[in-house]
């Protein structure tokens, strides 16, 4: 899957609303805004610049999410994969 495919995806699942396994996992409606901004920000950055622009891009969103004590599931490893991806790219640039 293409790098900017993954990213519109994980923006488009954490525009929604959190379900209760979401809440029982850790998510807060303020920390599941925060970070579909940052990766929604990471999109438009390669979006308008290309791929160029991924050694610049340090996304610590499990360090983010450690921190907020968030377990696993769902979001988490769509976060999570968003975050590889990036770093795969960047190991690529």
């Amino acid at each position: 899957m293409d790098l900017l495919t993954l990213l519109d995806e994980a923006v488009t699942a954490l525009e929604q609303p959190l379900g209760q396994c979401d809440i029982d996992e850790g998510w807060t409606d303020e920390l599941r805004r925060e970070i579909q901004e940052e990766i929604s920000v990471n999109r438009s950055v390669l979006r308008r610049h290309g791929l160029v622009m991924v050694p610049y891009l340090r996304p610590r969103l499990d360090e983010w999410m450690d921190h907020e004590a968030v377990g696993p599931g769902r979001l988490q490893r769509l976060v999570l994969n968003v975050q590889r991806s990036l770093e795969d790219a960047r190991g690529k640039a």
